[in-house]
């Protein structure tokens, strides 16, 4: 039995070799493999049920599919939180909390997307309390397709522009933030990803494996025979 973690692929139709390289990993995924965590930002973004998925019809064929066969777990990330329980129903994948905590054999293992880590950039909890609100969301899905979809295109923008601005250590976690988290769940092993920095970090007994994006290079964790194995390499 194997599991495995990946984050950050950011899949829209502007990246097709991406997206045909993700189906490519699902349609051909080791048969040892019996849960898949997706641990935020599966989607560039995600403006509510009625988003088209422009561009990822084969994309979400083959979620749906490997979803019939093995468990998918997956979990919000910065920009498709708008998915919802229904959506997650369809593609035959399940909703996670974020953070979650599971247990495999004597390792705790604490789940996270990431952000809520990276609490010394301001602008960008204050940004995340905002749209993570009920009061935002039901304001936003009451708007037309069109209209969300520019929305989200101009928050990218913007994100962007903001990010290019900002001092790297900002967009990194705050190490006082993951040791209160580990303070309070106790785990064995944190996961997350979200900085788009691969690594793996030891905070005394606590191993800290953050994953990495899907832009240039694949990553993918996965756990088996009692130990982490990393799988990465370049997308062409």
């Amino acid at each position: 039995m194997a599991i495995s973690f990946i984050s950050d692929l950011h899949l829209d139709k502007s990246r097709p070799h991406i997206n045909k390289y993700f189906i490519e990993y699902l349609n051909h995924l080791d048969n040892s493999v019996t849960d898949l965590y997706i641990l935020g930002d599966l989607f560039e973004y995600w403006v509510g049920d009625d988003d088209p998925m422009d561009g990822l019809g084969e994309v979400r064929s083959a979620i749906t599919d490997l979803g019939k066969k093995i468990n998918i777990w997956y979990m919000h990330g910065n920009r498709d939180f708008l998915v919802s329980k229904s959506i997650c129903k369809d593609l035959k994948i399940n909703l996670l909390d974020d953070p979650t905590v599971i247990d495999i054999g004597n390792v705790k293992i604490l789940l996270l997307h990431g952000d809520t880590l990276c609490t010394d950039d301001n602008e960008y909890q204050n940004f995340r309390s905002m749209v993570r609100s009920s009061a935002w969301q039901k304001e936003m899905l009451s708007k037309s397709l069109e209209e969300r979809l520019a929305i989200a295109n101009n928050l990218r923008e913007k994100s962007i522009e903001a990010n290019r601005l900002k001092g790297e250590d900002i967009m990194d976690v705050n190490n006082t933030e993951v040791m209160n988290i580990i303070e309070t769940y106790k785990p064995n092993v944190i996961i997350h990803g979200h900085t788009h920095r691969p690594n793996i970090h030891r905070h005394n007994e606590v191993i800290r494996y953050v994953l990495g994006d899907w832009y240039n290079n694949f990553f993918i964790l996965t756990y088996d025979n009692d130990k982490f194995y990393i799988n990465k390499g370049i997308l062409k």
